[in-house]
């Protein structure tokens, strides 16, 4: 059907979708570096140990402390949902929980980064400005959504079941004691301990781990989405020259589109940059990022979760919430002439040039090396207690509370769920090479 739309595609042609694709990225590699990189360093520092106990209730004053976590934790979308299912688990209020997730993926400095470089600094404007718009927007309506006792019986099946799969909250960089030890040691302290930077770049290289995936998909599909999709087919998908009504079909449309195409976190961003190149509304664009939270493959983990009754509550209310937000900030943005009035012919410049972008990536791509070196040497220069690499998939677990573990010789083997388990014992030859001694 796709390929009927846009017709016969040659090998020039996917040529030059990854060619896009792979200029995109370079476009935004340093702005990715700085922001994984500041969102490590955030996490390794900042301390968290209220964190719980500031949640308890929906008020205005929780609702701001679990807006401003949220703003210093990992915007992978994967690992917000899963702190909020641990804080909630633990006692906190169910919508001062969402507020963090929400917060977590839409109000972090990585993705304002990532847009300013690749769609302009009015999409960063309005990504926070809408944000806000969100969050509160939620609060004022939960009691309307999770009234009754389906938040009750939430709590009652994460406490007491074994949800199985990949818990990305045990994938983090440092453990428990660990990031409380951090915590209490004086800034000044920190900032010049070699242990406590390699403890940041872990935290670094596991957010990389967690979106790679939704990294990879975000730009080749972009690029795909760029240079094989015809102007017509947009025009065929989003109305044009309606007024309002165009205005409220695009953020409609928007969420869908992340729905469907199974890309979250920071990988929605150059697919908002080619959707905005093909058409598009402004609000449409906003709405389509914030709906990161409603790819796929998050409403089956919210199932997981939280039951299916509860599930399909937060999928319409989540849907209602970026539509309304995406519409509210095109109407603010319109007001105040914010809206860019011209769309770019092309996303990125598909060619090398020594300009500021290469200057940048060429300084940032000798930080990730520094933020590499400090990762792998971390146990060497006093950090890294507490954690273990999951042979089969490589992702940093959490010993003291990994899904899963096996002893194999003389080893324990610890995975980031059971599934991982089943895998290597099965076929322990093929994993036992890579493995971490304890």
């Amino acid at each position: 059907m796709i390929l009927h739309l846009i017709g016969f595609v040659s090998l020039a042609d996917i040529g030059d979708s990854l060619r896009e694709s792979f200029f995109m990225f370079w476009e935004t590699l340093w702005a990715l570096i700085l922001g994984f990189g500041l969102s490590g360093a955030v996490q390794a520092f900042v301390s968290k140990d209220e964190m719980q106990r500031a949640l308890g209730d929906h008020r205005p004053a929780a609702v701001a402390r679990a807006s401003g976590f949220g703003m210093v934790s990992s915007s992978c979308s994967y690992a917000a949902s899963a702190m909020a299912k641990s804080l909630f688990q633990k006692g906190a209020d169910f919508v001062s929980a969402m507020v963090f997730m929400f917060a977590s993926t839409n109000l972090v400095v990585e993705l304002g980064v990532v847009l300013v470089v690749l769609m302009g600094w009015q999409f960063a404007a309005a990504e926070f400005v809408g944000g806000s718009i969100m969050i509160v927007l939620l609060a004022l309506t939960a009691g309307f959504v999770v009234r009754g006792d389906v938040v009750g019986r939430a709590r009652k099946r994460l406490q007491e079941g074994d949800l199985g799969g990949h818990d990305h909250q045990a994938m983090v960089g440092v453990s428990d004691e660990r990031q409380k030890e951090l915590e209490r040691t004086p800034w000044g302290d920190k900032l010049t301990s070699k242990a406590a930077w390699a403890d940041a770049a872990g935290y670094t290289m596991a957010d990389i781990n967690m979106v790679r995936k939704e990294l990879v998909i975000g730009y080749v599909v972009a690029g795909f989405f760029a240079v094989l999709v015809p102007t017509h087919v947009w025009n065929d998908v989003f109305l044009t020259g309606h007024g309002f009504w165009t205005s409220l079909e695009n953020v409609l449309v928007g969420p869908f589109i992340a729905f469907i195409s199974f890309v979250c976190s920071i990988g929605n961003v150059p697919m908002a940059a080619a959707l905005w190149h093909g058409g598009i509304s402004f609000g449409g664009v906003v709405s389509f990022v914030f709906a990161d939270l409603i790819a796929l493959p998050l409403v089956l983990i919210y199932r997981k979760y939280y039951g299916t009754r509860l599930t399909i509550r937060l999928f319409v209310w989540f849907y209602a919430l970026m539509s309304a937000a995406g519409l509210i900030v095109e109407g603010l943005f319109s007001w105040t002439g914010l809206v860019p009035s011209t769309r770019p012919q092309t996303i990125a410049a598909t060619h090398f040039a020594w300009n500021y972008t290469t200057f940048l990536n060429v300084v940032f791509l000798g930080v990730f090396g520094v933020l590499y070196w400090l990762h792998r040497n971390r146990k060497r220069l006093g950090g890294g207690a507490g954690y273990a690499v999951d042979p089969v998939c490589g992702m940093q677990v959490r010993t003291s509370n990994a899904p899963a573990r096996v002893r194999h010789h003389d080893d324990v083997e610890y995975f980031c769920s059971d599934h991982c388990r089943e895998r290597f014992e099965a076929d322990p030859s093929r994993f036992a090479a890579p493995r971490i001694k304890e």
